[in-house]
């Protein structure tokens, strides 16, 4: 069996997350959520993988490569083209312009092939899906799952018959447009013929124009009801969300990684933390190389990347924290995620950190640190500082004692 990931988009919604990352490589429990998918379809015998590619491809082809370390076959399609000053310019064609371009180039589609979104974990169990597929002849087919009603505008969600043949899709809807709740999870099982219904060479979308499309057409398309694991990451809430619950269990069949210190404490290699007057409350995952100075405050579920710098007398409470972030002294984090240059809250509320002057935060792998008081700014300070050692390798040992 086939499968074709879908990477090519910009991830607008999960926005700055997907500044500088595409989408598919948005870290869960520490590696990329596209990872988790590889990992799947190789578990259920899918051995040759396709993923259309356009913004910041670079960064998804040097990850997985060919895919040899997943005991998979992975090729590449980029969609884009090259300027006159010779700069790569991204330019998706849609999810199935994306398809269509695959299937003209090297025919791909020949066979049944499974078809997923980039940016969800999943545990579907793929041969049971496709057998329901084959036995009722269908040309496509959409897992489905039910969503709450105030949560139908973010999906594609289909009506279907008693035999779940499909007779109408909406691709996103108003709530009080929304004929059902019945809602597409980005996992589709397609054969060839209906590849043959994309237009060449035009950007064009699965949910939008093809399944509308087919559906018009009367033709054999249907929902399938599967009861399986769906953590989908369409927003920044979601991903606040997805990690949080898999930070406190609520996914069995994930871990979290690192070594378990305490209960609910767990930490990756080479970790520093002073726990003189510091109190950490799980499930707290931090990362590898990380200082957590004495008097600080970690309340989970929370996630530090590896590399960070909690300071002195700061709070991080149910936050998620991207990989050498430095939390300054008093500063008080909750309910954030922490990416770079931006804090987001989990309602999509932004901060670009290089443009405030108190947000508490910049970046550990500075060797300087910004030393804040309550009564006025200090002027930065010196890596040979007691207070601003960043943890290296030479300089940290992994404190686990109090």
């Amino acid at each position: 069996m086939k499968a074709m990931i879908l990477a090519a988009g910009k991830g607008t919604r999960v926005r700055p997350l997907t500044y500088d990352l595409p989408k598919p490589m948005i870290p869960i429990l520490g590696k990329p959520v596209m990872a988790y998918i590889v990992e799947h379809l190789a578990k259920c015998g899918v051995k040759d993988i396709m993923v259309n590619v356009s913004y910041l491809h670079e960064k998804i082809e040097s990850y997985f490569g060919e895919g040899s370390r997943f005991g998979v076959r992975i090729g590449y399609s980029f969609e884009g083209y090259m300027d006159e000053n010779g700069e790569v310019v991204p330019e998706a064609l849609g999810s199935a312009g994306g398809m269509k371009k695959i299937q003209e180039f090297g025919r791909f589609f020949d066979d049944t092939t499974i078809v997923l979104c980039g940016d969800a974990l999943i545990d579907l169990d793929i041969q049971a899906a496709v057998a329901e597929h084959k036995r009722k002849g269908a040309m496509a087919s959409v897992i489905t799952r039910e969503v709450p009603w105030d949560k139908v505008s973010d999906y594609g969600v289909v009506v279907s018959d008693e035999d779940g043949r499909i007779i109408k899709f909406q691709e996103k809807p108003k709530r009080e447009d929304a004929l059902s709740n019945l809602a597409s999870t980005g996992i589709y099982i397609f054969e060839p013929e209906a590849i043959d219904l994309i237009p060449s060479g035009e950007v064009f979308d699965i949910g939008s124009q093809l399944f509308p499309l087919m559906a018009e057409k009367g033709l054999p398309f249907y929902a399938q009801k599967q009861e399986f694991e769906w953590l989908d990451i369409g927003s920044v809430t979601d991903y606040w969300g997805v990690l949080q619950s898999l930070l406190t269990g609520d996914v069995p069949q994930l871990e979290v990684p690192g070594a378990q210190i305490r209960e609910g404490v767990w930490v990756g290699l080479n970790t520093r933390i002073e726990w003189e007057g510091t109190t950490i409350e799980g499930p707290v995952y931090i990362g590898a190389g990380c200082h957590i100075e004495a008097g600080s405050t970690i309340i989970g579920p929370t996630w530090i990347g590896h590399g960070s710098h909690v300071c002195a007398g700061a709070e991080v409470v149910r936050s998620i924290l991207f990989e050498y972030t430095r939390v300054l002294p008093g500063t008080e984090l909750e309910e954030v995620i922490v990416c770079g240059d931006y804090s987001v809250d989990r309602k999509g509320n932004m901060v670009r950190l290089s443009d405030s002057e108190d947000a508490g935060l910049n970046n550990a792998r500075d060797r300087r640190m910004a030393r804040r008081t309550k009564d006025s700014e200090e002027d930065l300070e010196d890596i040979n500082s007691p207070v601003g050692v960043l943890a290296t390798a030479e300089n940290v040992a992994m404190s686990y004692a109090p």
